[in-house]
């Protein structure tokens, strides 16, 4: 029992573009179907959430983090590779030749790591780049414009200059209180 923990690896299987969700179901049904369960563990489509912000309007979105690619947790031998190679969609294991490559431990720690981050936090896309000139829709300085100073992506922050007082000043305001001029 413990030989099988050692042998126990992850593997990236390939599939074609946009049936990384269909070659997971067939997997699955495969699994249980063959009696795999004891052999094959867990199939996983790493996905993370995004917000985009376009024109100041705010959409979630899920976004596979390899796309044409499937991870699949397994004891790699005849039988498990055969299921997993004959599912329909996978077009073959990653690896040399027909010998499959698996992920080391640093590998999956680290895609593990990305996903539970990204899960409680979405990553926020803005489509607004330094240079380009923001109007305030809401707050303090409502009705004011000025270009972007910085754009601050994991915070969901703009910095933009506004003239307070007859002076230049750089304001820090939430991407949703903006609008692209």
């Amino acid at each position: 029992m413990m030989n099988e923990n050692i042998e126990r690896r992850w593997y990236i299987i390939q599939t074609y573009s946009g049936y990384e969700n269909k070659v997971k179901a067939n997997l699955e049904q495969r699994i249980a179907s063959m009696g795999m369960g004891h052999r094959i563990f867990s199939v996983l489509v790493p996905v993370e959430e995004r917000l985009q912000v376009k024109e100041g309007k705010a959409k979630r979105t899920r976004r596979k983090v390899f796309p044409s690619y499937v991870l699949v947790e397994m004891v790699l031998d005849d039988q498990s590779w055969f299921v997993v190679r004959h599912t329909p969609g996978v077009t073959g294991f990653v690896g040399a030749g027909n010998h499959p490559i698996p992920l080391s431990e640093r590998e999956v720690q680290d895609i593990m790591t990305k996903l539970g981050k990204e899960q409680a936090k979405p990553r926020v896309e803005i489509d607004l780049r330094p240079g380009d000139t923001v109007r305030v829709r809401s707050g303090p300085f409502e009705g004011q414009a000025g270009p972007v100073v910085e754009v601050m992506a994991d915070k969901g922050k703009i910095k933009f200059s506004v003239t307070v007082f007859g002076r230049e000043t750089v304001v820090e305001a939430d991407y949703s209180e903006l609008q692209k001029v």
